[in-house]
């Protein structure tokens, strides 16, 4: 089935689209819209009135006047002018998500592109010709333009791009698709450069990413908690009951049903626990609350027209504002860094308690061998340092400001940085999570897993089908690696869910 834009799309559509290689099409309401914003904008060009970006520089040479006739090549070079990116390139997911963001902002019908510009951006995407765009260079406004710049080059057969074949000439791969370089008309390269795509695209698959990883985070959780034989009243659903929080209520309502069923009997002399298992509905329902007002900003941001000027053919206006700048999303990705950063601290602390024979009565480094084996000492190690790491990385970038473009453009948002480090954050909290699997199944080996809860023996299966029992000192790297992927590509908590159900 296609994903039709140019009406609603959700981080779903994104996801099927990014990752299933699902098609694109434009939805036949979206055409019509698109034309006539098109000759609404035909219209402004041959006015001769001043109008931002049309009929007149861009930035900080918006006042001066660019004849009609030097229209296309006005659009064309600031296209080329503002491909100044640098550094490594976006991941390809990253950039297959700006370019159907780009298209599906522009099929809502308030740029003025022309039909087969959208079209061809479109053929793109669904032809897997994925454009090499820097990940480095934007500040958030006027939207994401050095990033955006280097996927409009691509639209005009310039640059360079990647296919199934390698990185390749962008001219070479639309002609194999069967695709023309768009040679650009009026606005168009305005329309193609301004918005917040770039930030949005990587803020989205970092949402959807740690949306799993926080429900990950209670299947790890409780299976931790079935190592240290962590009381189960710190669960009960009356305490949850009279603090009605709305992460808290979920995080507690999954946990009751991971560790429903269990027969590891609990110490009768303990009253309380430590707060990395104690207070784990309450973390995790925090971070959770903080992903979910991520998603909704990023979900609003998504299906909204950031460029500059929009134009309204309706009312028969044009309107030169700042939709583009990415205050909004910059702010929900930092929340998101914070919020999964907190993950991934808590659950070092439960590590260090796995692996610590004074606090799980375990043998020491969960080795059998202790002194001649090691065990799973660097395990705690590798998490302390990712979770030291997104200390630094947890940073608002929002809350800086430096002016660009003669002054003109003096409050900026940094949203493309603030989406990069919350989806470095979420790299780093997927590895922690895998590592206290690792370390928690190895506890159970210890504990006597037949006697955990049934959800808690599913997820150890699942970590045993990839990483053996650590029965003496071995390379751990691979261990490590393989536990990421069990969160990253959920199977951790798919093997959970097939006995609880699907968890919140």
């Amino acid at each position: 089935m296609e994903v039709l834009i140019g009406e609603r799309l959700t981080l779903e559509d994104l996801e099927a689209v990014v990752y299933a290689r699902r098609p694109v099409a434009l939805a036949p309401a979206a055409a019509h819209r698109v034309d006539r914003a098109r000759s609404f904008v035909q219209e402004l060009a041959r006015s001769g009135r001043a109008v931002y970006g049309i009929t007149t520089g861009v930035g900080g040479l918006a006042a001066v006047a660019v004849p009609v006739e030097q229209t296309a090549a006005l659009q064309a070079n600031i296209v080329r002018s503002h491909a100044a990116g640098v550094g490594e390139p976006l991941p390809p997911e990253a950039v297959r998500a700006m370019m159907l963001l780009r298209a599906h902002a522009l099929a809502l019908g308030y740029s003025g592109v022309r039909l087969e510009t959208l079209h061809t951006l479109i053929g793109m995407l669904n032809a897997g010709i994925v454009p090499l765009i820097p990940s480095q260079g934007s500040v958030g406004a006027s939207g994401d333009l050095a990033p955006l710049a280097h996927l409009a080059l691509a639209v005009m057969g310039e640059g360079q791009v990647m296919t199934g074949e390698g990185v390749r000439a962008a001219a070479e791969a639309l002609q194999e698709a069967g695709l023309r370089p768009v040679v650009l008309a009026a606005k168009e390269g305005v329309a193609l450069i301004n918005g917040t795509q770039m930030m949005t695209a990587v803020g989205a698959l970092a949402v959807l990413r740690a949306e799993v990883a926080a429900r990950t985070a209670d299947v790890a959780g409780a299976m931790s908690a079935e190592a240290l034989l962590a009381l189960p009243a710190a669960f009960d659903v009356d305490l949850h009951r009279v603090r009605p929080q709305a992460g808290q209520q979920r995080s507690a309502a999954n946990l009751r049903r991971l560790l429903a069923g269990s027969r590891l009997a609990r110490p009768a002399d303990r009253v309380q626990d430590a707060y990395a298992l104690r207070c784990l509905p309450q973390v995790h329902g925090a971070a959770r609350d903080g992903i979910a007002y991520a998603r909704q900003v990023v979900e609003t941001e998504i299906n909204s027209a950031t460029d500059n000027p929009l134009v309204f053919p309706e009312a028969e206006k044009v309107v030169s504002g700042g939709n583009f700048h990415g205050q909004p999303v910059a702010l929900a990705m930092d929340v998101l860094a914070i919020a999964i950063a907190a993950l991934g601290t808590i659950a070092e602390r439960r590590i260090d308690r796995l692996v610590n024979p004074q606090s799980s009565g375990l043998p020491p480094f969960l080795t059998r061998g202790g002194g001649l084996h090691c065990g799973l000492m660097l395990a705690q190690y590798t998490a302390a340092a990712l979770v030291a790491e997104n200390k630094v990385l947890a940073h608002p970038a929002s809350v800086d400001s430096i002016p660009t473009s003669g002054n003109q453009e003096d409050h900026v948002s940094m949203g493309s940085i603030a989406a990069r480090k919350a989806s470095r954050v979420v790299e780093h909290v997927e590895q922690v999570v895998g590592i206290e699997a690792l370390c928690a199944a190895q506890a159970l080996d210890f504990r006597g897993v037949e006697e955990a809860a049934p959800a808690v023996r599913a997820a150890c299966r699942a970590v045993r089908r990839v990483i053996p029992p650590l029965e003496g000192d071995r390379v751990l790297a691979g261990d490590l690696a393989r536990a990421r992927d069990l969160v990253r590509q959920g199977t951790l908590l798919k093997a959970a869910e097939e006995v609880t159900g699907a968890l919140e």
